[in-house]
């Protein structure tokens, strides 16, 4: 019998453990032939998310979980999770029940017609107007820079076969700040997207900060292409090229009306405040960049756990 295994990444989401484990396995149990687990992986939540995971991981055995020492971030986490899977084939679904755990069947059904990748694509979403409106421009610069096509609305949610975690995971080592939605293309798998609404968060907040979806942007803007690189080095000529013709037609201008001709600083003032600015927003590019390479070519600090439940090889198991 093939085992599934659901990984749920959750950051003090204590009003939708239960909802989320029940909502999981109403569907699962619907589900003939497939044996199941579900990983919760906790980031050091504050709350009494660790509680009622332990609660539930001793109600359990099938419930695993896993306590990481520190918070280290959504994907650095996720990334942790995905070395721990042990089934044939892995879903990713958030712990907030804002997409949808009735398509789980779907995802199984696609994955056994022979796609190696089956993901949800959000086509629309109940979440705030202005959010999704920014989601749509996001995946439109992406689009606009990327070296190739992009999959568009993807968050992680669906099934990845063991296969593809296996080839995917050392790379997602070098850099864990990297999407696994942009790692998994160019490898030649088989993916599907099926397209869904997400829903509305009905309890609590998210942890996701306005920091945290730029910096994530600016992430896999820099992973998926180097054209950023390029308008800076295009932008540099052409504005080496203005200011050169500038210069040299406010020398004509002085030679001819050496007398009359009385430029002020004004003109001075402006070209530096403009040019410096120029600098400043190439250097900030090239700045990224470096930064992802230091990423990469960097030991990168792995998540460590402050313990685990119902795992084979903890030391203690949960009855």
């Amino acid at each position: 019998m093939k085992k599934i295994t659901i990984g749920i990444p959750c950051y003090n989401e204590e009003e939708n453990i239960m909802d989320t484990y029940q909502a999981v396995v109403k569907v699962m149990e619907a589900v003939a032939n497939y044996d199941f687990d579900i990983i919760f992986i906790d980031n050091c939540s504050k709350d009494r998310s660790p509680e009622i995971l332990t609660e539930l991981a001793s109600r359990y055995k099938r419930v695993k979980v896993i306590f990481n020492s520190m918070n280290f971030g959504p994907q650095k986490s996720v990334v942790h999770l995905y070395s721990r899977v042990d089934g044939d084939a892995f879903i990713g679904m958030p712990c907030d029940l804002q997409e949808p755990p009735e398509m789980i069947p779907d995802f199984i059904r696609e994955w056994e017609n022979g796609y190696q990748i089956v993901w949800g694509q959000k086509k629309s979403s109940k979440e705030t107007p202005v959010k999704f409106r920014l989601r749509k421009i996001y995946y439109s610069i992406i689009d606009l820079f990327s070296d190739e096509a992009q999959l568009r609305e993807c968050t992680g949610f669906g099934l990845m076969s063991k296969e593809v975690i296996d080839t995917i995971l050392p790379i997602s080592l070098q850099d864990t700040s990297v999407s696994w939605r942009y790692l998994v293309l160019g490898h030649g798998f088989n993916i599907k997207l099926l397209p869904y609404t997400q829903r509305a968060r009905e309890k609590g907040k998210s942890s996701y900060s306005a920091s945290t979806y730029f910096d994530f942007a600016m992430n896999s803007l820099i992973n998926t292409s180097v054209k950023p690189l390029r308008i800076v080095t295009v932008l540099g000529i052409f504005m080496a090229v203005c200011s050169f013709v500038v210069a040299i037609v406010y020398l004509i201008m002085k030679l001819i009306h050496w007398h009359e001709f009385n430029a002020g600083m004004a003109p001075v003032l402006i070209g530096v405040f403009f040019l410096g600015s120029i600098q400043l927003l190439c250097l900030g590019v090239i700045g990224e960049y470096i930064a992802s390479v230091i990423r990469k070519i960097t030991p990168s600090t792995r998540v460590t756990e402050s313990h685990s439940l119902n795992f084979e090889d903890d030391e203690e198991q949960s009855v």
